[in-house]
C-alpha cells in the first residue's frame, strides 16, 4: 500500500479510538473532577500509558520491524517466526518481573509519586491498589507490540491500530456504571483500573489471533539470552528510548507535579488533548515509514528514501498544523466547552487551557520526531536517536523543575513551566535529528518541498485568524448555538473548512498530487480479509 493509504489506514481506526478514550476522559472528569482520586487514578495510569505508547504505538515497533523483515527476507518465514518467539519469550520474562515486583513495592513507592496525599491514608490506599491492577497490562503490551511489528512487516496495519479502542470501551463501563449503579468513588477507581488490565489481555489475544491467521506460528517458551536476541535487544532498546523521550519527559513531569494537589489532573487533560495529533498522526506515518524506508535502503535507493521522507513530513505537518493552532488559539473555548461538567469546573478548564497552550506550540515537534527517527531505525542506526532523546530528556529535566519551582515560588502555576519545558525539549530533539539527516545528505530540503511547507503555513496561518475572532466570542456563540457543545463543534468545523480551502487555494495539495499518494505502490500484495 502506498504511504498516504497506510497512514490513513492508522490515523482512522485510531481516531476511532482517540474519540472513545475522549469520552473515557469526559467521563472521568465529570466523577472525580480534579480532586484526589483523579490523582490517584492519572498515578495509577502512569506507567502502563508510558509503556502503551513506547512500545503498542511504535517506538518498538520501529526498531524491531528492520530486525525481523530483514531475517523474513533472508532466511523466510519460519526463521523469522523462530526470531520472533525467541525476543518474546525473553521480554516477555523481563516485563512480567518488573511488573511483579512495582505491585510488590508499590506501598513504598506511591507516596513519592503522589506525595501531595502522603498523608491521606485513604487515597493512599486506593492509589496503591490502583497502581497494582493496572500492571498486568505491561505484561500485555509487551506482547502485544512484538504482535503488531509481525503484522506491521508483512503490511496489516489495521488490526494493530484498531486494538487499542477496547481499552477504552473496557474503561468506559465501570465510568458510566456510577449512573445505574450507586457507587462512592473509591469503588469507580479500583473498578478503573482493573478494566485497564482485562483491555490489556483482549488487546493481546486479537493480535495473537490476527498473526496466526497471517500463517505465522510464535511460541512462548522460556527465556533465552540467543544470538538472535541479544541482537534484537542490541536495537530495540536504543530504539524504545530514542522513540520513547517524550514519555521519559512525561515522567519527569508527572513526578514534579506529585507534590502539587490537582497538578496531576492538570497534566493528564492536557496531555491527552495535545496527544491526539501525535498518535492520529505521527505515529501513523511513523509505523508506515519504516518498511518502505527499509526496502529503499536494502536496494540503495536513496533518492527515493529522500522522497519517501518529504512525503511523510510534508504529509503529517498538512495535518498536524491545523491541530496544533487550534489547541494555541483557543485552548479555553475547547476545553470548557466539552470537558466542564460534573465535579470539573470552569476554574479547572482554565487552569488546564492555560497548560494545554504551551504544549499547543511543542505539538508539531513531537510528529516531526515521529516522522525523523524512521530513516535512522531503518538503517539500524538507533544509538545516535537515543542519543538526542537523552539530550532532550536533560532539557526537560533541568528547565521544567527550574520553572516549576520558579512559577510555583512566584504564585503562578508551575504546572505551566513544565509544558514549556516538553515543547523546548521535543524541538531540541528535531534540530538534532533533522541536523543529522540534512549533514550526512540522507535528506535535502528540495525548493518543491519548503514551497509547500511554506503554503501549509500560511494555511494554518488563515485558519488561525478565524478561530481568534471565534474564542473572542466564545459566550455569544454559545448562546447562538444554544450550547456550548454545539458552538464549539460549528467553530472547529469552519476552521477545517476555511483550512481546506486554503490548501486548495494555496495549491499546497493539488487533486492530481492526492490521487498519486493514494495510489497502490507497484507489486503490493492485496490486502487479506483481516484488513
Amino acid at each position: 500500500m502506498s504511504l498516504a493509504r497506510n497512514t490513513l489506514v492508522q490515523a482512522t481506526l485510531t481516531l476511532g479510538s482517540r474519540i472513545l478514550g475522549f469520552g473515557r476522559d469526559l467521563a472521568l472528569s465529570a466523577q472525580f473532577g480534579q480532586g484526589p482520586m483523579m490523582d490517584a487514578f492519572t498515578t495509577a495510569l502512569m506507567l502502563p500509558n508510558m509503556f502503551r505508547r513506547l512500545f503498542a504505538e511504535g517506538a518498538f515497533a520501529q526498531a524491531f520491524v528492520p530486525i525481523y523483515g530483514g531475517v523474513r527476507a533472508r532466511d523466510g518465514e519460519a526463521a523469522a517466526a523462530v526470531t520472533a518467539s525467541e525476543a518474546l519469550s525473553f521480554m516477555f520474562a523481563v516485563v512480567a518481573g518488573v511488573c511483579i515486583a512495582l505491585q510488590v513495592a508499590m506501598p513504598w513507592i506511591m507516596p513519592v509519586l503522589l506525595s501531595a496525599w502522603a498523608d491521606d491514608a485513604g487515597v493512599m490506599f486506593a492509589a496503591t491498589t490502583a497502581a497494582q491492577l493496572t500492571m498486568p497490562y505491561l505484561a500485555c503490551m509487551t506482547i502485544a507490540s512484538l504482535l503488531s511489528g509481525v503484522l506491521n512487516t508483512a503490511g496489516r496495519f489495521a488490526l494493530s491500530a484498531g486494538v487499542p479502542v477496547f481499552l477504552n470501551l473496557c474503561t468506559l463501563v465501570p465510568l458510566l456504571a456510577p449512573f445505574v449503579v450507586e457507587m462512592d468513588q473509591t469503588t469507580v477507581l479500583l473498578a478503573t483500573s482493573a478494566a485497564v488490565s482485562v483491555a490489556g489481555l483482549i488487546q493481546m489475544a486479537l493480535l495473537w489471533w490476527g498473526v496466526r491467521r497471517l500463517g505465522v506460528t510464535l511460541r512462548l517458551g522460556l527465556p533465552r539470552l540467543t544470538p538472535g536476541v541479544s541482537r534484537t535487544l542490541k536495537l530495540a532498546i536504543p530504539g524504545v528510548i530514542a522513540g520513547g523521550a517524550l514519555q521519559l519527559n512525561s515522567v519527569v513531569s508527572q513526578l514534579l507535579t506529585g507534590s502539587n494537589e490537582g497538578a496531576r489532573s492538570v497534566l493528564y487533560n492536557a496531555d491527552r488533548l495535545y496527544q491526539l495529533p501525535l498518535g492520529l498522526v505521527g505515529v501513523a506515518i511513523g509505523l508506515a515509514l519504516v518498511p518502505r524506508l527499509t526496502r529503499a535502503f536494502v536496494a540503495g535507493d536513496h533518492e527515493g528514501g529522500r522522497r519517501t521522507l518529504d512525503d511523510g513530513i510534508t504529509l503529517s505537518m498538512a495535518f498536524t498544523l491545523p491541530a496544533a493552532v487550534a489547541l494555541f488559539v483557543i485552548p479555553f473555548f475547547i476545553i470548557d466547552a466539552t470537558v466542564t461538567r460534573g465535579a470539573f469546573t470552569s476554574q479547572d478548564a482554565a487552569r488546564t487551557a492555560d497548560v494545554l497552550r504551551q504544549f499547543a506550540w511543542g505539538v508539531p515537534a513531537f510528529v516531526l520526531a515521529k516522522v525523523l527517527t524512521p530513516p535512522f531505525f531503518a538503517r539500524e542506526d538507533t544509538r545516535r536517536p537515543m542519543v538526542f532523546s537523552i539530550a532532550a530528556v536533560v532539557v526537560t529535566v533541568v528547565l521544567g523543575a527550574g520553572l516549576f519551582w520558579w512559577l510555583d515560588t512566584n504564585g503562578m502555576d508551575g504546572v505551566i513551566g513544565l509544558a514549556i519545558a516538553t515543547s523546548v525539549s521535543a524541538w531540541v530533539n528535531v534540530a538534532l535529528l533533522g541536523g543529522t539527516l540534512l549533514r550526512e545528505r540522507t535528506w535535502s530540503l528540495s525548493a518543491r518541498f519548503v514551497s509547500r511547507l511554506v503554503r501549509v503555513l500560511a494555511a494554518s496561518a488563515v485558519m488561525a485568524g478565524v478561530l481568534l475572532a471565534a474564542g473572542i466570542f466564545y459566550d455569544d456563540l454559545a448562546r447562538l448555538f444554544l450550547a456550548k457543545e454545539v458552538a464549539v463543534l460549528a467553530v472547529c468545523g469552519v476552521g477545517a473548512l476555511v483550512y481546506g480551502v486554503c490548501i486548495v487555494l494555496f495549491r499546497a495539495v493539488s487533486p492530481a498530487e492526492l490521487k498519486a499518494v493514494l495510489r497502490r505502490e507497484p507489486g503490493a500484495s492485496t490486502p487479506s480479509g483481516l484488513d
